[in-house]
Parts: structure tokens; C-alpha cells; sequence
């Protein structure tokens, strides 16, 4: 690493106070000349995509959560009306909920909201809380699973200041999402047990004609947002999914699309040198050989992105993440993603990355400004951030001394420009990477094999529960025709949880089980 080096590599857009430094990740400059081909490809279907082409032919659906930001790029009329009336729509739900214009049936205000929700129906409004929500006007908590002791707690917390209080968002494009629909549906068990309507707390943001807006109609919710088919989870954070959330904390929603938009005109530029998103999606290609072949460790150096390695890892890992590439070749493509925070990791797992195996490459996240108003010096001369600085700059440099390879972004603080500025750049870059690769970033059949294999575990569990008797039986007793090792799971579950009595034997083929 030098400073020639440095400056051949670092890339930045001063308007938006944006930086990308390539120089430890031992790159030469125009060394993706090989790449020419596919690199024209990359930019060439993105243009397409936003042009409105069926950028996902497994699922034959438009791909367009860039033209949330601009809506006037949206293909038709219709599809951009789809963007900006749902969203005035819902600026003006958020100030009538705020102002109390919107209230509980009791005439109270709204004091707090808990959003159900799973994946990026979660994790998009999770990041921009956790970054930029602070201060918020309603504070946010989440049901973002079917574990039904973490919804007990959810609720246990909720019910203290008062679910009477308490708006619930329920996201879920399809309405069919079992987690999804498992958190409203405890929710409002909750809300009948305390003698309220849940209906006159709850709002839906679901696609038209959906389960859930079949759901939201009958049981009269406050009101209900659409989702869009042509936004995927991964990628919704800056549509209704996120923006109802976030408008309801007092963010600056317009902030966020702002940023977000910026970064979309700088990297939809066809040109390598001075295209961020393209210049990261080459990286990502040159260090893991075009196969993913070292792990993505992400590492922001400061608190409120302490979820962005978390909001990452789905939308690099979902999106990337594929077994056949789009000429049905089986290629195993996926980049795996990491991270926590720094300087937290200096005291966890930056010891391996120093002096461990050599199968990653870190993406360090700097954030110039370190907080509003005077610091106080720790030591003379010296403030907490300046630590934070010398720990990023000197862990950056001991990893490049051993060898590891690293890429640094820069911004100037966390806002919600900046954050959607940095959104928009790994959207991009996804997008670039997957055409370099030739694979469908904008579907998950991983993710829907997993529900299948869900549905027939609870299909399998409904029939043990059928053969179940007051006399103890062993799991291959209970089998028939069926995997022993299938059905003693179920047992031991309903064991777990009640509803089978278990005497231990000396191997779990010798357990028994038996009804209370």
C-alpha cells in the first residue's frame, strides 16, 4: 500500500460526502479488462431493469426498487403513481398518527408501535430505527419470528406501557408468510385477552387482494399500505416496508430517498472508473476468483450501524446465494457476509482475521464525524474519538501488513441521506454482481425449499399426535412407513412443550412416549 496507490484507488463523490478506498485490496487499476464483456453485459441488463425489462424470469416479475426513489423513471404511468401516492398516502397517515388526528379507540394518542414482520419486512426498518431512531417520536419494537417466548416478551414489555397504546404494522407481501401471520396472530390473542379491538390498533402493508388485506378488511384495520410485486424483501427498506415505520419515528423519509437517489445517479453512469457500485461489485469479484471463494466481514466503526453487517448479509446473501446460474448451469455462486462492529471487535474476532485463516476480506465502514457538539479529552489532547479513529486506522493497517485484503467506505455521519446513500450503493452493487456472474439475484429457491420442508415436518407432527396413546411407545413404534428419526423429533418436541410424557432409555431408540 502506498500513497500512489491510494489515490489511484479512491473513489469519491464530494457532493454527496461519499468515498471508496480499493487501495489494500491488491488490485491494479484497469485490471478488470478481462471483465470488459461481462462488465457491458452488467450494465446493459441494469439499464434494461430499470427500463422495466422482466429482470426476474423465474418468476417472470420487473424488478423495480430503484424507481422508488425516482418514480419518474418507472416505465408507465401506473407503476409510478403506484410509488408516489402510497407515499403521500402514508406521509399523511404518519403526521395524523403523530398529531393525534389518528388515535386508540379511546381517544388517546398513540404512544408506541410493534411491527410483525419477517426477513427484510423486519430487518430493513430494524437498520434504519437502529441508525436514525434515536429520537424517536413512537418508539419501535419487533416480532420478527415464531418464537413464541420472544413474542412473549415483545408483548410482556408492550403490555407495560399499555397495549391500548400500542400501533402493530403487520408486513407481509403475500399474507401467507407463517411467521408473519403467527406474530399477528398472538398479538391479537393478546389484544382480545385484555379486552381490545385488534383491528382498531392494527395496519397492513401487503400486496392488493393478498390474505392479509383479506384479514385488514374484515377485521377493519386503522389502514392498509400496498406492497408491490416488483420489490423484493430484500431490497423494500426504502417502500412502504420501511417508510411506514420510519415515518411513524419522525424520520426523514424524504432524506432517505434523497440519498438513495444520489448514489442511483453516480453508479447508473456506464463507466468503470467512476462507477462506485461497479468498482465494489469488481472486488468482490477479483478477491473471491468470481466464486465467492473469501467471506465478506463487514466492520462499521460506529454504534448506530451496529445492524448494517446484519442488513447486509441478507441482501448480499439472498441475492447471491444460488445453485444454478441463469443457463441452468449448477454453479453454487454466494459471497458469505459477517460483522458486528468496531472498534467492539478488537476484543473478538479481529484476532482471527489477523492472525487466523486467510479466507476473508474486510469492508470497513468509516464515519468521519464523531458526534454532535464538544468532546471531552479522554487523555490530553486526545477524545473517545479520536480512539475510535486509531483503532479503525490501526487495525486497517495490521490486517494489510499480514496479508488481509480490505476496502474502506467513507461518509461524513449518519443520516438519512448518508444511510441512503449506502443503501443504494450495495443494492447496485449486487445487482452488477450478479450479471458478472450470470446469476438471478431477485429470487430465493433456497428460501422457499426450506418452507416446503417446514410444511411437511408439521404435516408429519399432526400425524404422530393422531398415534399418540396412554401406552409408552418407542419413535420406530410410532413409525410406519415413516423416518424413526423424523418422528422421534416430533416426539421430542411435543415432549418439550407438554403434550408427551418421555421415559428416558439408555439410546433415544429405547425412549418412550406416551400421553399425560
Amino acid at each position: 500500500m502506498s500513497w500512489q496507490s491510494y489515490h489511484q484507488q479512491h473513489l469519491r463523490y464530494p457532493q454527496l460526502g461519499f468515498s471508496l478506498d480499493l487501495s489494500c485490496m491488491g488490485m491494479e487499476v484497469g485490471q478488470w479488462s478481462a471483465l470488459e464483456p461481462q462488465i457491458a453485459k452488467a450494465f446493459a441488463e441494469m439499464a434494461a431493469l430499470e427500463a422495466g425489462a422482466m429482470a426476474n424470469p423465474d418468476e417472470q416479475r420487473m424488478v423495480g426498487h430503484y424507481w422508488l426513489r425516482n418514480p419518474a423513471l418507472a416505465p408507465t404511468p401506473a407503476l409510478s403513481d403506484a410509488i408516489t401516492r402510497p407515499l403521500a398516502a402514508l406521509k399523511a397517515f404518519a403526521r395524523d398518527v403523530l398529531t393525534g388526528t389518528i388515535s386508540t379507540p379511546s381517544g388517546a394518542p398513540f404512544e408506541q408501535v410493534l411491527l410483525i414482520g419477517i426477513g427484510g419486512s423486519a430487518l430493513g426498518p430494524q437498520l434504519v430505527a437502529d441508525a436514525l431512531g434515536q429520537q424517536a417520536k413512537l418508539p419501535l419494537y419487533f416480532c420478527d419470528n415464531t418464537d413464541p417466548a420472544g413474542i412473549d416478551c415483545v408483548l410482556a414489555k408492550l403490555s407495560k406501557t399499555g397495549l391500548g397504546k400500542t400501533l402493530v404494522l403487520v408486513i407481509s407481501k403475500s399474507g401467507g408468510t407463517a411467521e408473519t401471520r403467527n406474530g399477528m396472530l398472538e398479538a391479537a390473542a393478546a389484544y382480545s385477552a385484555a379486552g381490545l379491538d385488534f383491528g382498531q390498533h392494527a395496519v397492513a402493508i401487503t400486496g392488493q387482494g393478498s390474505r392479509l388485506d383479506q384479514f385488514a378488511t374484515e377485521h377493519r384495520f386503522v389502514a392498509t399500505f400496498p406492497m408491490e410485486d416488483w420489490v423484493g424483501g430484500r431490497t423494500s427498506v426504502l417502500s412502504t416496508v420501511g417508510l411506514v415505520p420510519a415515518a411513524l419515528q419522525g424520520i426523514d423519509i424524504d432524506g432517505l430517498l434523497a440519498g438513495a437517489a444520489a448514489m442511483d445517479a453516480e453508479t447508473r453512469k456506464p463507466e468503470v472508473s467512476s462507477n462506485a457500485a461497479m468498482r465494489l461489485a469488481l472486488a468482490w469479484h477479483f478477491v473471491g476468483n468470481g466464486r465467492g471463494e473469501k467471506d465478506m466481514v463487514v466492520l462499521p466503526y460506529k454504534d448506530s450501524l451496529g445492524l448494517f453487517s446484519k442488513y447486509l448479509q441478507q441482501l448480499v446473501m439472498e441475492s447471491l446465494g444460488k445453485e444454478r446460474d441463469l443457463d441452468r448451469k449448477v454453479v453454487n455462486q454466494g459471497l458469505a457476509v459477517y460483522g458486528n462492529k468496531g472498534s467492539t471487535d478488537q476484543h473478538a474476532y479481529v484476532q482471527q482475521l489477523r492472525d487466523g485463516v486467510n479466507n476473508f476480506f474486510v469492508t470497513f465502514i468509516e464515519v468521519r464525524k464523531g458526534r454532535d457538539g464538544t468532546s471531552i479529552e479522554v487523555e490530553p489532547g486526545i477524545t473517545s474519538g479520536d480512539f475510535l479513529q486509531g483503532f479503525f486506522r490501526g487495525t486497517r493497517k495490521a490486517l494489510t501488513e499480514a496479508g488481509r485484503k480490505s476496502l474502506t467506505l467513507s461518509i461524513p455521519q449518519v443520516t438519512p441521506f448518508h444511510l441512503g446513500v449506502l443503501i443504494a450503493l450495495f443494492e447496485r452493487a449486487v445487482s452488477f454482481y450478479a450479471s458478472l456472474v450470470n446469476i438471478n439475484a431477485y429470487h430465493q429457491p433456497g428460501v422457499e425449499a426450506g418452507k416446503k420442508a417446514a410444511g411437511v415436518f408439521l404435516k408429519l407432527l399432526a400425524e404422530v399426535r393422531g398415534q399418540l396413546s396412554a401406552t409408552p411407545r418407542t419413535a420406530e413404534q410410532i413409525a410406519v412407513l415413516i423416518s424413526a428419526e423424523d418422528v422421534y423429533h416430533c416426539l421430542t418436541h411435543l415432549a418439550a412443550n407438554g403434550a408427551v410424557v418421555t421415559s428416558y432409555g439408555t439410546s433415544p431408540a429405547e425412549d418412550t412416549f406416551r400421553l399425560p
